[in-house]
Formats: structure tokens, C-alpha cells, sequence
């Protein structure tokens, strides 16, 4: 389980979905038990102290309309599209699960920003540009070749690292039907590696709960 502040109060804490009984549980022995309201993104438990947890569905999971059927919704094993572009590294793969049968894992050199002025650094831009160019391309490639016979089978698209990357790889016209099962969330991922695939695993089957606890109460 991992947690961290949240813009505008509050933290974020990811919890692995075999985990998210046991969560709330918790969060029910702290603060009471809570009440339960359907929200678009999930389930806003609500309780007596003041405390209100939003359960955000991880992507691919089916809508519940109570505890029960959330937790039995994200413990059921998704099959997951993964897609992390960053400069010159894409990573793409499939979930299983927990499992990543499917991966590939592709690098292409992209020249850093120089501090050279005049025609010097306008040649480096133009170079810099055609890099980057050309690792999109093979990110789309990549794509094509592993995600795309696949995109009939996939409970969702999980993209992260560059956001501008990932939106002009999935721009085009032939990822169409993946970038139509794409996740509102942006995984934060460093370059990508196998490693960060991995992980990136874990972050997409996550329940992602956005904590706030309750406010002390005025002149206290």
C-alpha cells in the first residue's frame, strides 16, 4: 500500500485489491461504520466522525453498487492494456492479473537540450525533433503489433509516463479502438523499463482511495 498527499487535502493511498476488504474494515474500526453512496468513479464512504473515503474503481472493473459487490468487482483478475511512452522508451504489454505474459520494451536515443545559441542550437532542435518523431513512430508500431490484435479481449488501456507522448501515439487512426478503452488516469512513471512495467502492473490494478479525515471542530 502506498499513500501520498492529495491537491486540495486529504491522500491518495493505492491498495492492492486483495487488500480493500481489509482496508475499509479499518477504516470502519477508526471512524464507525460509514454510509455508502454510488458516485461516478466508484463508492464515498461516508462516516460518523466527519472521515469520507472515495473508493475510485481501478480501470476495467464492473460498477458496484454496495461494499460487496466493489470488493468482489476488483478482486476479479482484468486484462489490461499497458502503454508507457517517454521520450525516447515506450514500454507496452498485456496483464493478466498480476501476470504480464505479453511485454516488449523498446528504446530509441533522443538528444538532450543544448545551452549552444544561433544556427547551432536550431540544428540541434530539428535533430532533436526528428528523434523524437521517430520513437513515436516506433511506439505506434509497437502497439500495433502487440495491442491492437488484442484490443477485443481488453478490459482497459492503462497509459503513463508523457502525457503529450502518450496522446500522439493513440492519435493514430489505426489505435483507434484502444485509445477508446483508455483510463482517465496517467500512470507517473519514470523512463520505461522493464522494471517500471512491472510496477506499472501493480499501479493499474490498484484501488486508489482519496482519504480525508475529519475536521476539528471550531475554537478547539
Amino acid at each position: 500500500m502506498s499513500s501520498r498527499p492529495a491537491a486540495g487535502g486529504g491522500r491518495w493511498v493505492e491498495v492492492d485489491p486483495g487488500r480493500a476488504a481489509r482496508w475499509v474494515a479499518g477504516f470502519a474500526d477508526r471512524h464507525g461504520p460509514p454510509t455508502v453512496g454510488v458516485q461516478e468513479y466508484g463508492l464515498l464512504l461516508s462516516a460518523p466522525d466527519g472521515a469520507t473515503a472515495e473508493l475510485h474503481a481501478p480501470p476495467g472493473s464492473s460498477p458496484a453498487t454496495d461494499l460487496a459487490g466493489f470488493v468482489a468487482a476488483v478482486t476479479v483478475p482484468r486484462r489490461l492494456g499497458l502503454l508507457l511512452v517517454r521520450k525516447g522508451a515506450v514500454a507496452v504489454g498485456i496483464a493478466e492479473g498480476e501476470r504480464l505474459p505479453v511485454h516488449k520494451v523498446d528504446t530509441r536515443y533522443v538528444q538532450g537540450r543544448t545551452a549552444a545559441g544561433g544556427w547551432s542550437q536550431q540544428r540541434f532542435a530539428r535533430r532533436r525533433d526528428n528523434q523524437t518523431k521517430a520513437a513515436l513512430a516506433d511506439a505506434v508500431e509497437l502497439a500495433v503489433r502487440l495491442l491492437l490484435p488484442a484490443v477485443d479481449r481488453l478490459d482497459a488501456l492503462v497509459a503513463g509516463g508523457d502525457r503529450r507522448a502518450v496522446d500522439t501515439v493513440l492519435a493514430d487512426r489505426r489505435l483507434a479502438p484502444l485509445a477508446a478503452l483508455r483510463a482517465d488516469r496517467l500512470l507517473d512513471v519514470p523512463e520505461p523499463r522493464h522494471a517500471v512495467l512491472l510496477a506499472a502492473v501493480a499501479a493499474a490494478r490498484a484501488v486508489r482511495i482519496l482519504v480525508r479525515e475529519p475536521q476539528p471542530e471550531a475554537g478547539r
